[in-house]
């Protein structure tokens, strides 16, 4: 268990904070999960009677999952989201569901930090991706 405290490492707060806590961090990888309960009111909407969660909000969830890794090696600044690609959405997310997310930094150039990134919940693949976060 990781003694990083997520509120400490990134700005999102709650109803936009979609990591619940750090499982791991080592090296240039991190562990990251959110409970997901069914009382987030994007549910309201998306869909009555057939709640899932949004694919952009699971990307949502491993970007700050990534956020959480570059402020836990890095000396500040505020990382965002310049590329997306190869997203991949393999299964539905739906109320009860753990999310457990593995980030990794492939490569940083200057700013630029490189990821990629999977989710999974009870062991199966949920989402790939891969991004590009700018620190400013």
């Amino acid at each position: 268990m990781s003694d990083l405290n997520v509120k400490d490492l990134i700005p999102q707060r709650e109803p936009f904070l979609f990591v619940d806590k750090i499982i791991e961090k080592e090296g240039s990888k991190i562990v990251t999960s959110y409970q997901v309960t069914g009382e987030e009111d994007f549910f309201k909407g998306h869909f009555p009677g057939n709640p899932i969660m949004p694919g952009v909000l699971l990307q949502e969830a491993i970007f700050q999952s990534g956020a959480c890794l570059m402020a836990a090696g890095a000396d500040g600044g505020l990382g965002v989201v310049a590329k997306v690609s190869n997203a991949k959405f393999k299964n539905m997310v739906r109320p009860g569901d753990e999310l457990v997310m593995e980030v990794e930094l492939i490569e940083q150039i200057s700013n630029a930090f490189y990821f990629k990134g999977k989710t999974k919940v009870a062991g199966k693949a949920v989402l790939s991706i891969e991004f590009t976060c700018a620190k400013v």
